[in-house]
């Protein structure tokens, strides 16, 4: 089986004059090096691709795959994460992960918190800055925390993203509508712990491999999971295994929120706890990084023992169950069974 690998390598964006900040989601070649490994031991002959210019390029001039392992982010729009899966449907080519519609609602996370509270999950009160106008507008009680509505990586969080007053709300909300050229999204500051709960598969094949908290050291910048905190996470984050029954609780939401949006094959839900304890969702992230350094769902699957093959190798096989019109030739792997939760929504 031929498998291409379509990404945005940071060194190329680097190299064509892009900040560090800007290229922040993008992969370092230890990411493409590890899935490339973790597909050619499953017996797949691999193709590198890269960008969508790239997978243009090569599909104009014939080139094809049977499948596509894509983790390519985009450069710009709501849109930027659905635009390799777009291409690849135009040219009937299965991927990984999930489809144009999924990705480009998840990316607007108003978008998806609207989405999530019609089927019935808490999410902190929010609202949706589009103009300097709407600013004023806004009636939800302080403290707020404040950030783009479409970044990933922690971008554009900080510790000036929780406000206490009307005047830090306008500042910060100014701030961020011009350094990135977006909505902004103000929402209910939660002062509880935050969680973030690994998914694999599709569907009512999917399921929780764990829930995993984020806690933050003295080294860390107060609050939250914010940009740098991310960055230097060695010194400044902990991560611990959550179990008991708000982790059991959090995966159940986190597999509802999960099947409600069709998300497919692998990503990571959000929760931050509330002043008593409950647990709300946050964010979903269909497209979750996979370095098997640093990536959180990579931390977490580390922690509940599952090897970064046999992470790999989950993904890939819940997205050739979409097509193959009969089990994967592949020894299928099985995530530990004890270690993942049945729990569902």
């Amino acid at each position: 089986m031929k498998v291409g690998i379509t990404y945005d390598l940071r060194e190329e964006y680097l190299a064509m004059g892009y900040s560090r900040e800007a290229v922040a989601e993008f992969d370092c070649i230890e990411t493409i090096d590890a899935i490339d490994g973790a597909l050619k031991s499953m017996g797949m002959q691999t193709v590198r691709i890269g960008h969508i210019r790239n997978l243009v390029h090569r599909l104009a001039g014939g080139e094809r795959w049977d499948l596509v392992f894509n983790i390519a982010e985009g450069v710009s729009g709501f849109g930027r994460e659905a635009q390799v899966p777009a291409v690849l449907e135009a040219w009937s080519i299965p991927y990984t992960f999930s489809d144009p519609m999924v990705m480009s609602l998840t990316l607007h996370k108003g978008m998806t918190k609207r989405i999530v509270q019609s089927l019935g999950y808490p999410t902190p009160e929010f609202a949706v800055i589009t103009t300097p106008a709407d600013i004023a507008a806004i009636q939800i009680p302080c403290p707020l925390f404040v950030k783009p509505v479409a970044e990933g990586t922690s971008r554009g969080i900080s510790d000036n993203s929780r406000v206490e007053n009307p005047a830090d709300l306008r500042h910060v909300c100014l701030q961020l509508l011009e350094s990135y050229q977006q909505p902004v999204l103000v929402e209910t500051f939660l002062p509880g712990r935050e969680f973030t709960v690994g998914i694999l598969g599709t569907g009512d094949a999917a399921r929780a491999i764990g829930v995993m908290e984020v806690a933050l050291t003295q080294n860390a910048e107060s609050d939250s999971y914010s940009y740098l905190n991310k960055a230097e996470w060695e010194t400044r984050v902990r991560y611990m295994l959550a179990d008991g029954i708000h982790a059991t609780r959090m995966e159940q939401m986190a597999l509802g929120i999960w099947r409600g949006l069709s998300c497919r094959d692998g990503g990571r839900v959000d929760f931050r706890m509330d002043a008593n304890g409950n647990p709300s969702f946050l964010e979903i992230n269909p497209l979750a990084g996979l370095n098997p350094s640093y990536s959180d769902l990579c931390i977490l699957a580390r922690l509940k023992g599952i090897s970064y093959f046999h992470l790999i190798e989950s993904i890939v096989h819940s997205a050739l169950s979409r097509v193959l019109p009969e089990p994967c030739p592949i020894p299928l792997y099985e995530v530990f069974p004890a270690n993942i939760s049945k729990a569902s929504a």
